[in-house]
């Protein structure tokens, strides 16, 4: 029991790779906290199963590119679970499209979503992790964080960013026994990628050395590792799970 007595909040984990990450913790012990949008079929389904775990579940209908709603969000975690000792941003959007098309609303949708709410997140738990002098804040990046990736620059620029982010979170709470790393997955078989045409999927298979995509549970045993005592002296950290995709 990797996680056994923490409480770890996790945004947009309704389905795909945030809803593998909260299964994965609550099997290590971890009390599971997790957002999306409003609850629907999706998060009524996941809380039932993080339930029959055995661990204590809560959902929070919240934006996680809204502010005040993040700060909230984990006011009202401390409250009733405790204590905050893991936070996972994964809430994210895609707004695919080339540049020169690209709407000023696609950009900052993107950036919004996926970079802000991360941001916003971490500002919220930092005085509660700070006072506990313990806690590690994962942030799901992307290989084309990385790399950059033609018809998805929003999307890139967001992940790059919670590069940058993660790395200065981890020099300035360091000192607080606080750890920041992040995890950029690449090609993984999740419900929008197992939409695209069969033909598309077979040439992303081409680009993989391992020659298949990821599974969502192979990216949440990444954050498992970042979240235990595992990983005690693992920080600022970008660890890619990619099958070696260049």
């Amino acid at each position: 029991m990797l996680l056994a007595s923490k409480t770890a909040i996790i945004t947009g984990a309704a389905r795909g790779i945030g809803k593998q990450i909260a299964l994965a913790f609550a099997r290590e012990g971890a009390n599971i906290a997790f957002t999306d949008l409003e609850l629907n079929e999706a998060a009524q389904a996941t809380r039932d199963e993080i339930a029959a775990l055995g661990v204590k579940v809560q959902f929070y209908a919240s934006n996680a590119a809204d502010f005040d709603e993040a700060h909230k969000v984990v006011e009202q975690v401390a409250a009733d679970f405790g204590s905050v000792d893991i936070l996972v941003n994964n809430a994210g959007i895609t707004r695919d499209t080339l540049l020169m098309r690209m709407t000023e609303q696609q950009w900052d949708q993107v950036i919004q979503v996926n970079l802000k709410s991360a941001f916003n997140f971490t500002h919220a738990v930092t005085p509660v992790m700070m006072r506990q002098r313990s806690g590690s804040i994962i942030s799901l990046s992307s290989v084309v964080g990385i790399n950059g990736n033609a018809g998805q620059a929003n999307y890139a620029a967001s992940k790059a960013g919670i590069i940058a982010l993660t790395k200065s979170v981890a020099k300035e709470l360091g000192s607080r026994g606080v750890r920041a790393n992040a995890i950029a997955p690449g090609f993984i078989l999740t419900d929008m990628t197992k939409a695209l045409p069969e033909e598309t999927l077979k040439q992303f298979v081409t680009l993989i050395p391992m020659r298949r995509g990821g599974e969502p549970e192979e990216v949440a045993k990444v954050a498992l590792f970042l979240a235990s005592d595992l990983s005690s002296y693992v920080s600022g950290q970008v660890i890619q799970v990619n099958g070696a995709m260049a």
